[in-house]
């Protein structure tokens, strides 16, 4: 029998809202014991020994929205490198969008990624599948076949289903089966050829742009076939009051819908695209500063559900570009700690409040067992000091596209070590 106790550990778990000084042991890759009385109960002689400094240990994060290259443009991106990165930011969940070449719509293609994840990833990856055939958002998939395949929720990830037919007609489908649908709001006719968001900056910029209602007419609308076919509904990300508004109203009304918002989008707004930063470009974009603050209240107030890192590694050669012409995306799964650590240190929302968005929440959303504290579960866990600062340096990230937009910035938030079954995945120590 494996046993790894730690020790000297300050444990954090969001879903019992667990906040004590204490020791956890974990045997045969699952929580045994934990808490204060571990300290009078003994650690067996057997076990390895991990001194935790003090700092945070709590259940390893957990990612709803990440985009690879794999399979069809590994230069971008491999489930083996995301893996890496994700270690790295203490996430131990990773669920990969459908968004690749070929595009996730088959039973056997979710069955490539899990055994492909398996072999290479060295955290848990959980593909969802396509909600639509190719993503054309012309005719559904088979929601049935794909949920046995091991499909966790359906999205067509980046892209609005625009036929409100299909729409509708697919989350009847997947309401049959209780499948989660996550949906992706933008309307693509008003913000087709936009690189930013619609404003006085973007105009200054000579930058095409589309208004925030884009991303309000798609809420309000999926948000009325909810209603109309009862099934549970996540909205990948939002970014605007409006529409903020519009999901707490659904949620008043005691409607299945849930959404996320994501990190860029709590730490940056129009202005910061400054003198044309591609790597700051991306979907939805970034907004004004009314709707960056609406955000961070959204997630103070619990009324946004969780917090992503929208991972979407670009190649440079899309990014060295024009603005107007190059690709949308930024990397994030190494800096989605951090970021959502910004609210807790500049006093907007509390560190266990924040660690549910990144942890018990998802969980609780996709149907998972992870994602909290509690004896007989798998230890995924991380260890990290919270106030600890470093300065972003994309040279130094494990991704193999190097687009994040917080090139240079310093924040507070060091990820030590990351666990997934017990087996230590990630290091800080063997990285300096």
């Amino acid at each position: 029998m494996r046993r790894l106790a730690f020790t000297n550990a300050r444990l954090l778990d969001a879903a019992s809202s667990l906040d004590t000084p204490g020791a956890l042991l974990v045997e045969d890759g699952r929580i045994r014991e934990f808490g204060p009385q571990l300290f009078h109960d003994g650690i067996p002689d057997d076990a390895d020994t991990i001194d935790c400094n003090g700092w945070i240990l709590a259940p390893g994060l957990i990612d709803m929205r990440v985009f690879t290259g794999e399979p069809g443009s590994e230069h971008r991106e491999t489930l083996e490198s995301a893996s890496r990165a994700a270690a790295a930011g203490g996430i131990t969940t990773m669920v990969v969008m459908p968004n690749t070449e070929p595009v996730i719509d088959e039973p056997s293609l979710v069955d490539f990624i899990k055994r492909r994840a398996a072999a290479t990833a060295s955290v848990r990856v959980l593909p969802m599948a396509a909600l639509t055939r190719r993503l054309a958002g012309e005719s559904m998939t088979e929601i049935g076949l794909l949920t046995e395949a091991g499909a966790v929720a359906f999205t067509d990830g980046d892209r609005t289903i625009t036929n409100t037919r299909v729409m509708r007609l697919a989350l009847a489908y997947a309401s049959t089966f209780g499948a989660l649908v996550v949906g992706h709001a933008e309307d693509p006719e008003l913000s087709e050829g936009a690189a930013m968001n619609e404003g006085e900056f973007a105009t200054r910029l000579g930058l095409p742009s589309a208004p925030p209602a884009a991303e309000t007419i798609i809420v309000e609308r999926d948000i009325r076939l909810v209603e109309l076919t009862g099934a549970r509904y996540h909205f990948g990300q939002i970014s605007t009051r409006a529409a903020l508004e519009a999901v707490v109203a659904a949620k008043s009304r005691g409607l299945p819908i849930t959404c996320g918002v994501s990190a860029c989008h709590l730490a940056l707004n129009e202005l910061d695209v400054g003198s044309y930063l591609t790597f700051r470009k991306v979907k939805p974009p970034l907004r004004s500063e009314a709707d960056r603050e609406a955000m961070v209240e959204g997630v103070a107030a619990g009324e946004i559900d969780v917090i992503v890192s929208s991972h979407d590694p670009q190649a440079a050669d899309t990014k060295r570009q024009t603005f107007a012409h190059a690709a949308f995306g930024a990397i994030g799964l190494e800096t989605l700690l951090p970021v959502t650590l910004q609210l807790f240190h500049n006093e907007k929302a509390g560190l266990l409040h924040l660690l549910a968005t990144l942890t018990s929440t998802p969980a609780r959303i996709l149907g998972l067992e992870s994602g909290r504290l509690a004896r007989g579960l798998p230890a995924d866990l991380v260890l990290f000091d919270p106030d600890e600062p470093f300065a972003v340096d994309s040279a130094a990230l494990h991704s193999r596209a190097r687009n994040t937009p917080f090139e240079g910035q310093t924040f507070q938030g060091r990820v030590h070590q990351t666990y997934v079954d017990g087996i230590r995945v990630f290091d800080h120590a063997a990285h300096r």
